[in-house]
Formats: C-alpha cells, sequence, structure tokens
C-alpha cells in the first residue's frame, strides 16, 4: 500500500518511519529536503493515501494553493485550531475532500520515542469507520491503533492540551511542585471537557487516550514544545526569543487565542486558556497564577 506523508518535520518524518514498516511509504514537505525517498509535492499528491502533517495555521492556505481532490483518503495527523477563522481541521479539509475520506489522529505520541519504536498507543477518528480501521491497520506492532467516530472531540482534545501543557510547563517552571502541576492538569481536563461538551464531543474521549492520555503526557515533559513554552514564560523570557530558540511550531500558542475567541463568542468558561494567553502577551506569570488559584 504506497502511502505519502506530507510535512517532513520531526512528527511526520517519525510517522514516515513507522508507516514504512508494513508499507511502500514516501513523504515530502513544503520545501525540499535532502532526505531518502522524498519526493515532490506533485507525485506525493497522487498517492491514494496521505497522511498530513503540515500545521494547523498553515494549512488552509496550502490546500487553497496545494491541494487537487481525486478520491484521496486522508489522515490528519496535526493539531490546533486556525486563529484567522476560529476552524476547526475537520472543517478545514472538508472544503477539500468529502467527510468520508477523513481521518484524524490523536493520542499520546512524542515523536522522538515513536522514532525509536518504543510501544504507543493512539487512536484514528473519523465519521468512516471502514476508513479509521483501514489506517489503523497501516501502523506497525509497536502502535497500537484504536478507531473512534468522535471527530471533535478528539480535534478539541488534540488542540486544547497544548494549551494546557503551556501552563504546565509554568507551573514547573516557577517551581511549584508536583502537588500544583497534578492540580493543574486536573483542572485542565474538566476545561477540555467543558468546552468539547459545547460542541457535541463525547465524555469518554476526555478520559481515553486522545484526552486524559495525551494531556498527562503533553503538559508535563520536556519532549512538548509547548511545555516548554510555559518553561520559558515562567523564565519571564519573551514570547520571540522563546519560539526563535525552540525551532520548531508550538501550535498551543495560536490555539490559545483561538480557544480564547471562541469561548468569548460562546459563554464558555475556559480560565485556564484565559490565563495562559494574557501571559502570552506579557502578564506577570505569578499575578496569573494567583488569578486561578482564586477561580471556581
Amino acid at each position: 500500500m504506497k502511502i505519502a506523508v506530507i510535512g517532513a518535520g520531526k512528527w511526520g518524518s517519525a510517522l514516515f518511519h513507522a508507516l514504512s514498516e508494513k508499507n511502500e511509504c514516501v513523504i515530502s514537505s513544503r520545501t525540499p529536503r535532502d532526505i531518502k525517498i522524498f519526493v515532490s509535492l506533485k507525485e506525493a499528491l497522487e498517492c491514494k493515501y496521505l497522511v498530513f502533517t503540515i500545521p494547523t495555521q498553515a494549512i488552509a492556505q496550502w490546500l487553497e494553493q496545494n491541494f487537487k481532490y481525486n478520491g484521496q483518503k486522508i489522515l490528519v495527523a496535526s493539531k490546533g485550531i486556525e486563529t484567522k477563522s476560529s476552524s476547526f481541521l475537520n472543517e478545514i479539509y472538508q472544503r477539500y475532500v468529502p467527510k468520508e475520506n477523513l481521518a484524524f489522529l490523536s493520542g499520546p505520541t512524542f515523536a522522538k520515542e515513536v522514532e525509536k519504536k518504543l510501544p504507543c498507543a493512539l487512536v484514528i477518528s473519523s465519521v468512516n469507520q471502514n476508513l479509521a480501521l483501514e489506517f489503523a491497520g497501516f501502523f506497525p506492532s509497536y502502535i497500537k491503533a484504536y478507531a473512534s467516530d468522535d471527530v471533535i472531540g478528539a480535534e478539541i482534545c488534540g488542540a486544547y492540551k497544548n494549551v494546557i501543557a503551556i501552563a504546565g510547563g509554568i507551573c514547573d517552571g516557577l517551581g511549584l511542585g508536583n502537588n500544583a502541576r497534578a492540580s493543574l492538569i486536573s483542572r485542565g481536563l474538566v476545561e477540555m471537557a467543558r468546552f468539547g461538551k459545547f460542541f457535541g464531543a463525547k465524555d469518554e474521549t476526555f478520559l481515553g487516550l486522545s484526552g486524559a492520555g495525551d494531556l498527562f503526557l503533553t503538559a508535563s515533559s520536556v519532549l512538548s514544545r509547548n511545555y516548554r513554552v510555559g518553561i520559558g514564560l515562567a523564565k519571564n523570557e519573551s514570547l520571540e526569543k522563546i519560539l526563535n530558540e525552540l525551532g520548531e511550531v508550538a501550535e498551543g500558542v495560536e490555539t490559545a487565542r483561538a480557544i480564547l475567541k471562541i469561548a468569548k463568542e460562546n459563554d464558555i468558561y475556559t480560565p485556564i486558556a484565559c490565563e495562559v494567553v494574557k501571559m502570552l502577551d506579557g502578564k506577570d506569570v505569578y499575578e496569573s497564577v494567583r488569578s486561578l488559584l482564586e477561580k471556581r
């Protein structure tokens, strides 16, 4: 089965190596790379199965400029909410691809550990369960893939946990201890679920791999880019400096702004996301922590 991974960053490269275990795979990206089995975008888009890891804030423009639907089956492996339009990824992709041909990847997975072939589990969500199971079958034995039909729930979990991860990094960067971080993550899970239920997400999604699993991982490890953003903010470093040194996209930064915008428009209570945005915009981190402790 020939699969093309589009997006050659760390996550795209990790998925490429994993999927190559059982399938014929190629990889491409927005800019040419000197890596094995790299092909042009034109050749990649001719494959029947596509895996996209292009960052959320860039995908709408990329699809508009580059994509032509020819019946391809697509697995979206990016996470986030587009800030400009407040659009979820499924809404963006459905402008170009029927929803029956779309699936979405979520779950607790760091690229570095996937590349080392360490065991993990993930979830593939789609309105088309046959497609979800088909993509699940492409993964090697060290990756256990489950199928789900809760697309919006998985999307919100994958996006929101990056925002909570920034808060987790701030918590640890300030040296507030394990108790404080555990409390923050627990409250973050409740906040995620409250936001998700407004859009019809299922409760069990937030308690599973896509929700609690990914959140626990991302909000407590330096392997998480968003967690490292929080560490930098706790050191009073500027956001520009943090992102430049990171050298990779931290989706939680723009996702936090998108969540706050959506929450205000729909009167959804999102105190952690709200304070994260304020800290990203320069609010003193100690003052934000005090504000969170005072809120219910």
